[in-house]
């Protein structure tokens, strides 16, 4: 079956690992096989399609296709995360913006007008599921990406947002609030702590990103909890509370994958 953008905060974005690894592999900080294998992870396979001189139909391994960005001229990548109404990363055309919505996520390069969505096709028993990506290739315009913020602005936002999602958990009623919650929060306090992004990024960019992740855990564990909201007007209310910070919590993940490109 095909996946649904994902809504777990635990876990990074495909097009995250593409966006980190790949640009570890483009400066030299990582090798073709170590990029191609930690942006695979514990996925099936992965496949790209529709690279610049491809046949159609034609699929390349990752390996390849990274090498391939590099001969078309690629410097970096850089990373999108956008929803609906919020086209954070995207550059256009409306073709592509419309695949990257769908997907939650795309990469975008930097020195050749090229984006990639990832195509998820999830498969397996509840418990043991694993999957194929397609990356799928297509042409965007050389313009700068939407809203993305820079890594000062991004941690002074996080800041703010961060104070405000760990008081707006703390109010929930979580006691009360059922066993998904209970265990979402679990799932949050024992969740890994490998370190995020890949060689040659800095350690603000990781710093930031890590803060990202962990408002992002508390929207969740927020959003997916009714606690003391027991009213439509109160459930409501608390959505629009949690958009704004869900948003910054996004543009400081976007900010600070992007940072080794957008910082020079």
């Amino acid at each position: 079956m095909l996946a649904t953008p994902s809504e777990n905060p635990y876990e990074e974005p495909r097009s995250g690992r593409l966006t980190a690894w790949g640009n570890a592999l483009l400066s030299g900080a990582a090798s073709p096989d170590d990029a191609a294998a930690a942006v695979l992870g514990a996925d099936e396979s992965h496949r790209v399609t529709g690279l610049p001189g491809d046949a159609e139909g034609e699929l390349h391994g990752l390996t390849w296709a990274l090498g391939r960005l590099r001969v078309l001229g690629v410097k970096g990548l850089r990373l999108a995360l956008p929803t609906a109404g919020h086209p954070l990363g995207l550059t256009g055309p409306a073709a592509f913006n419309d695949l990257a919505l769908g997907a939650g996520e795309a990469v975008l390069a930097v020195g050749a007008p090229v984006g990639l969505v990832p195509e998820v096709e999830v498969f397996g028993p509840t418990g043991d599921r694993s999957a194929t990506v397609l990356w799928r290739c297509t042409e965007v315009n050389d313009a700068p990406p939407a809203d993305v913020p820079s890594l000062h602005e991004a941690e002074r936002e996080l800041a703010e947002g961060l104070r405000e999602a760990t008081l707006l958990l703390a109010r929930l009623d979580v006691a009360g609030a059922g066993p998904e919650t209970l265990k979402a929060l679990d799932a949050y306090r024992r969740r890994g702590h490998a370190e995020p992004l890949a060689p040659g990024y800095p350690p603000r960019a990781v710093r930031i990103l890590e803060s990202a992740r962990r408002v992002s855990a508390l929207l969740s564990i927020a959003a997916g909890s009714h606690g003391a909201a027991v009213s439509a007007s109160e459930m409501a209310a608390r959505r629009a509370t949690l958009a704004p910070l869900e948003r910054t919590a996004r543009r400081a993940q976007v900010a600070a994958y992007n940072a080794v490109v957008d910082e020079r």
